[in-house]
């Protein structure tokens, strides 16, 4: 059932991202396409909640020991970074039908890491809970967000270069898909420090995000691991 839900849950963010976007905005218009996108979303997502809910407990499939919770948090705690940074100076965000302006900022903080930090944030969580939680239901779950994470990311690329060919393929050129790639090879000239504001928000959500899972789920996360 949880892998139902997942492929349920990603298969229809694609289709409606993608293949069924223009036709069904071409016959119900934008408003209402979001609205169906919308309670397409939040219905799949509550049958991926319940199904994960329902799963019968079972063994780790691997020992998880302190150095894989000290790797998960720490990589944790730069997934929360990229996520708070993706919020300010996202080219993504504007309306995707709008053709930016030419001359694109130079890529800077996040962006000058990779072009995706959010979707990068979500892959990495995704990676650190199969990491330190390998149950048969957990894998499908995070599998199924790193998978949309990423191949998401790959096709918002092919898209805003549809849309922005100008404007897209000149942030391409100077930022990365992978992270720290473009920096590596030259490409941009901008400073991958995220500034203090973006570093402040991302560690107090990676506090407030790893103290949650006391409450809510009964077990220590993150730091609070040891000081618990």
């Amino acid at each position: 059932m949880v892998a139902a839900a997942a492929a349920a849950f990603v298969g229809t963010h694609f289709l409606l991202s993608h293949p069924l976007r223009r036709p069904l905005v071409g016959a119900v218009g934008e408003r209402r396409f979001l609205g169906i996108y919308s309670l397409v979303a939040l219905a799949t997502f509550a049958w991926l909640v319940l199904a994960y809910a329902a799963a019968p407990e079972s063994l780790p499939l691997w020992p998880v020991g302190d150095g894989l919770w000290a790797l998960a948090t720490v990589v944790m705690l730069v997934a929360s970074i990229l996520l708070v940074g993706s919020f300010f100076g996202n080219p993504a965000f504007p309306d995707p039908g709008a053709e930016a302006a030419p001359a694109a900022p130079e890529p800077r903080g996040v962006f000058a890491i990779t072009r995706h930090p959010m979707m990068w944030s979500f892959a990495l969580w995704a990676a650190c809970h199969i990491a330190v939680y390998p149950v048969p239901a957990n894998l499908i779950l995070s599998a199924g967000i790193l998978l949309l994470a990423l191949v998401g990311a790959a096709m918002q690329d092919r898209k805003k270069r549809a849309l922005q060919p100008k404007s897209w393929a000149d942030w391409e050129r100077r930022t990365s898909f992978v992270p720290f790639a473009a920096l590596l090879a030259g490409r941009t000239g901008g400073s991958a420090r995220p500034g203090a504001g973006v570093t402040a928000g991302g560690v107090l959500l990676w506090i407030v995000a790893t103290w949650a899972h006391m409450p809510l789920w009964g077990w220590p996360a993150g730091f609070w691991r040891w000081i618990v």
